[in-house]
């Protein structure tokens, strides 16, 4: 149970009042405030569906069975001759009627495969190759020369593809075990060195996701499907960080005895700090941003990942002013997000989830910016679906030159619901350093 409690108890428009005090309560307990996000949605008029987008949109893949057969974790690479490839994870309960092999653990019981779309023409038409993945929950990218994507299926799995994403190698099995869980989170390469974050289930009883980040490094040239290439970090436990922030009044509010949101944390991004005036700057180290599961819109978590003396990866949380950091604003931190980071604006660029109402709705997909990871600006809508059911969320990007490029799980009046959604959706924002304001 979630903002529905307070609108039945209080009726929309003052339950949505409530809320929006009770982020800005939250946020400043925290000692993060969001004004410059509220501001520049105030001063585009972008709390309605018919907000002019900044944004093109192309279908990149289908569902066969929009009712059993679900695209998810959609993820996106520029080649270095330009040629597109986005990878997208086949789920369901229908999955059985695909051709090829499918993962032995999925969404369902019949499984869950990935799929490879190639363009050559910047995004107007795309390719479906041959290829037939079986795992699930992908990160895409691209590190000495190759393409690299890394999923799940009772182990952590990886796969190389040599020539641009067209074939793929046998999965070689990285860590052994079930439990596995992501979405395509940024990777960050620096220095020769591949950070990125798995997650893994959390021993004992946990509320729903129950998982927690592993930080891995590997170096940029090695075979990254040689499990000896990757260094692993300590399964990282939100439960004290949870615990500690109850007094805030997050996670697990509670209006006449039911809980408006689990506790958890999921679907990280490792970004790296590049301004060394930063108070989250640190020149051995990588934020890692990830959705926070509470019950509230656009709050996220941001933990600290480094490398210790011996060379082993370490999660730990950011300290600002003598005070831990943990819950921050972010928007769309609800849901999954994505960033990266451009060298010429010297900003991040996120793509995210952008809703008027509860925290369960997937329709817009907007794009924002920041200089320090802390004070988001809105730049635009990136895309709305024509219903309630036709989501555009859990999206990835990539820069492109001027533009950048935004792969969407999508969906249109034919999909399940805004979850299991019926399509995949490639959206170019042309020009993007114009929308700096």
């Amino acid at each position: 149970m979630r903002q529905m409690a307070f609108t039945k108890i209080y009726g929309v428009t003052t339950a949505r009042k409530i809320f929006r005090h009770m982020i800005c309560a939250v946020l400043f307990v925290a000692g993060i405030s969001a004004p410059v996000y509220a501001q520049a949605i105030r001063a585009r008029g972008l709390d309605n569906a018919r907000t002019p987008l900044v944004a093109t949109e192309k279908i990149v893949a289908v569902s066969p069975d929009p009712s059993g057969i679900f695209l998810y974790t959609p993820a996106i690479v520029v080649n270095d001759d330009g040629t597109l490839v986005a990878a997208v994870d086949y789920g369901g309960p229908g999955t059985g009627a695909l051709d090829g092999p499918k993962s032995s653990e999925g969404d369902y019981s019949s499984g869950n495969q990935i799929r490879i779309y190639l363009s050559d023409n910047r995004g107007r038409s795309w390719t479906e190759t041959d290829a037939r993945i079986p795992m699930m929950h992908e990160i895409l990218f691209k590190a000495g020369g190759h393409l690299y994507m890394i999923g799940h299926s009772d182990g952590l799995l990886c796969t190389r593809s040599d020539d641009g994403g067209r074939t793929w190698s046998e999965l070689s099995m990285l860590r052994s075990g079930s439990g596995w869980h992501q979405s395509c989170g940024a990777v960050d390469i620096h220095d020769g060195i591949v950070t990125l974050v798995y997650e893994r289930k959390l021993p004992g009883e946990h509320l729903w996701p129950g998982v927690g980040p592993v930080l891995m490094q590997a170096d940029e040239n090695a075979d990254l499907t040689d499990p000896d290439a990757w260094r692993y970090s300590a399964l990282y436990n939100p439960d004290p960080d949870i615990i500690a922030a109850k007094p805030s009044g997050i996670p697990a509010l509670e209006v006449s005895g039911e809980s408006v949101g689990n506790a958890g944390i999921l679907e990280a991004n490792v970004v790296r700090i590049n301004n060394p005036d930063s108070h989250l700057y640190d020149s051995a180290g990588v934020v890692i941003m990830m959705r926070a599961n509470t019950g509230f819109k656009d709050i996220g978590v941001m933990l600290r990942g480094r490398t210790d003396e011996d060379g082993n990866p370490v999660i730990e949380r950011i300290v600002k002013k003598g005070e831990p950091i943990f819950y921050v604003h972010i928007p769309g931190g609800h849901l999954k997000f994505h960033i990266q980071y451009d060298p010429e604006s010297e900003l991040y660029w996120m793509v995210h989830s952008h809703i008027n109402g509860t925290v369960d709705e997937r329709r817009r997909l907007a794009l924002s910016f920041s200089a320090d990871l802390l004070t988001w600006t809105l730049a635009g809508i990136v895309a709305v679906g024509p219903a309630d059911n036709a989501a555009r969320n859990y999206a990835t990007l990539a820069i492109s030159g001027d533009d950048i490029l935004i792969l969407s799980r999508s969906g249109d009046e034919n999909a399940k619901n805004n979850h299991d959604n019926n399509l995949v959706t490639f959206h170019r924002v042309r020009n993007f350093r114009k929308l700096i304001y």
